[in-house]
């Protein structure tokens, strides 16, 4: 009684009030590992595989450059671990090796919406770049449902970095000759410079629908959008561009086998 006594005096006295601090801070800490020993269930699962989908892409230029999206295709690899079950939540870490074709599609119009006529092909003027990048998203993901079999959904984000492999072009007319009078937007500068940064990264999210079967494996179909973060132009005063960022939606489909399995029959 006389040591309770003591203890409960120091945390009441104001001068010792950092000790009385430490003391409710280690409390707090064993009651949370206390409370993650008993909610989460222990996971060590390992998946593989690979999958491809559709790219909607544009170019955050400012100066502004009217676009459409442009249509592009990704491919590669994916590598999954599963560590815990949290609540209903299953947590895990997902990772990517993609190329993609992205870029930016121009929007050449006359002040009426109308297509601007190139005087000498007679032809509406149309522009597009593609820029082939390979990227390296790393996603953290949460999903609820069945893990062995059944449907599965999920939301995932986590951040994304990209290295350039090559870009092209695709146009129906000769730069020289462009009809730059008869568009609304004079912003023509893009289309001669190539990308000067080859390092791109930003931050992707989404979410999507996963069917597993013991056997035959993971089956995911997928949204997801990402916003960058850099430029692929210069971006000072100096520079053409004040900002020239990637944006993208993708449409994704992917498919996994497991190379580790927990080892725990309760689990569906």
């Amino acid at each position: 009684m006389l040591v309770k006594k003591t203890i409960m005096t120091m945390l009441m006295d104001h001068k010792v009030r950092p000790i009385r601090c430490f003391l409710l801070m280690g409390l707090m800490i064993i009651f949370t590992q206390q409370l993650n020993a008993q909610i989460g269930e222990y996971r060590s699962e390992l998946a593989i595989g690979g999958g491809g989908g559709y790219i909607l892409s544009k170019v955050g230029f400012m100066p502004e450059v009217p676009q459409t999206q442009h249509e592009g295709l990704m491919a590669g690899l994916t590598v999954r671990y599963t560590s815990e079950k949290y609540f209903n939540s299953i947590c895990s870490v997902v990772g990517e090796l993609n190329v993609a074709q992205v870029g930016w599609r121009e929007e050449i119009q006359t002040p009426d919406d109308q297509p601007v006529i190139n005087s000498v092909t007679g032809l509406p003027e149309r522009y597009e770049r593609t820029i082939h990048f390979l990227q390296l998203p790393v996603f953290a993901r949460l999903g609820w449902g069945r893990e062995r079999k059944g449907f599965q959904a999920f939301v995932q984000a986590g951040p994304q970095v990209g290295f350039l492999l090559g870009e092209s072009t695709s146009s129906s007319f000769d730069f020289n000759t462009r009809n730059t009078a008869a568009r609304t937007s004079k912003i023509v500068a893009q289309d001669t410079m190539a990308v000067e940064r080859k390092f791109e990264y930003g931050i992707a999210g989404g979410a999507g629908i996963e069917f597993s079967h013991r056997r035959l494996g993971h089956f995911i179909l997928e949204g997801r959008y990402y916003y960058g973060l850099g430029d692929l132009y210069g971006n000072s005063k100096r520079d053409y561009f004040g900002r020239s960022n990637l944006t993208n939606i993708v449409i994704k489909f992917t498919y996994l086998f497991d190379l580790k399995r927990t080892n725990n029959p309760q689990i569906k």
